[in-house]
């Protein structure tokens, strides 16, 4: 993949001074960090340390009844080995309160192998009532109408609300310690619509976002993030057994390889060609593409 090929030095070069320059205009103290035990998250506090030394960056863990229990405990590792202030917030009990674990049955089913198992097979049988081209990640990005499925509306709102807590969170301890909220979203995420509104995409400054996926992983290969960080699927850990790939129906370095000739304008047979995959999967990542770009965009406002 030479065409995303970067020199690691020099991109934490930029971002470590990107960041320093941003907690000075912004007259704040420090960055604050949400730790998820992966690799982007990873990537931005070991920047954030070089650019404002461990005393500048607080890391918050916000773990959940259907996180993996390896999240926390790579989390606070990584802190640990930053030297950096830490967190650990349980949202459990407030996302209990608001009524969110009722929503989805999975609470009936015992185990986290088994939940993951559920999770998986609910996902194979939506995606074989959708119409060719679709799936279930891409088909409830922009509304559910028209959509068949059990519980459909009440998953969408069970894994969302989970990000929107994470960034209230977050955003608490930024404004109670004068900190800016660094985000961890990645360019192949924004691209494709692989945050939530007004949750994981939104944040004070975003260090990650003109990167890709593989691009991040050379700089944590660069950075020694942990083997156990780097060597993780990919999951925004809301919901066992669903991971970045499963959801999107790509691997990241492929959509890395399509990303990058759609921003540069290929036509959709061309890019099939060279990456290997059939016309109708890139003109998929190009209708991701569209509809990340609508989630992004600002509120609608009135003539």
């Amino acid at each position: 993949m030479e065409e995303l090929r970067i020199e690691p030095a020099d991109v934490v070069a930029c971002l470590t001074t990107f960041i320093r320059e941003a907690v000075e205009d912004f007259r704040r103290e420090g960055v604050v960090v949400g730790l998820s035990g992966g690799i982007d998250s990873a990537v931005v506090a070991s920047i954030a340390v070089q650019a404002l030394g461990a005393d500048g960056v607080l890391g918050v863990i916000l773990p959940e009844r259907d996180s993996a229990p390896e999240s926390k405990q790579l989390a606070r590792q990584l802190a640990q080995s930053l030297g950096i202030r830490c967190r650990t917030v349980g949202l459990t009990l407030p996302l209990a309160l608001l009524g969110v674990y009722r929503q989805v049955p999975l609470w009936l089913i015992p185990g986290r192998h088994l939940k993951a198992k559920a999770v998986q097979h609910y996902y194979e049988q939506f995606r074989k009532t959708l119409p060719e081209g679709e799936t279930p990640f891409s088909a409830v990005m922009t509304g559910t109408r028209g959509l068949r499925g059990p519980w459909l509306n009440e998953t969408v709102a069970y894994h969302r609300v989970k990000v929107r807590l994470r960034m209230t969170v977050l955003y608490y301890y930024a404004e109670r310690f004068n900190l800016l909220v660094a985000g961890t979203a990645n360019k192949t995420e924004l691209a494709t619509g692989l945050f939530v509104r007004y949750g994981d995409a939104a944040a004070d400054i975003a260090p990650l976002a003109t990167l890709y996926k593989t691009q991040v992983r050379a700089l944590a290969e660069y950075l020694q993030i942990p083997r156990q960080i780097i060597a993780r699927p990919p999951s925004p850990d809301l919901l066992p057994g669903l991971t970045d790939e499963l959801a999107i129906g790509l691997d990241y370095a492929t959509l890395d390889r399509v990303l990058w000739r759609l921003e540069r304008g290929m036509d959709a047979e061309t890019i099939a060609r060279e990456v290997g995959l059939s016309p109708a999967q890139v003109r998929y990542v190009q209708t991701l593409n569209g509809r990340a770009q609508r989630l992004l965009s600002p509120p609608l406002t009135a003539c």
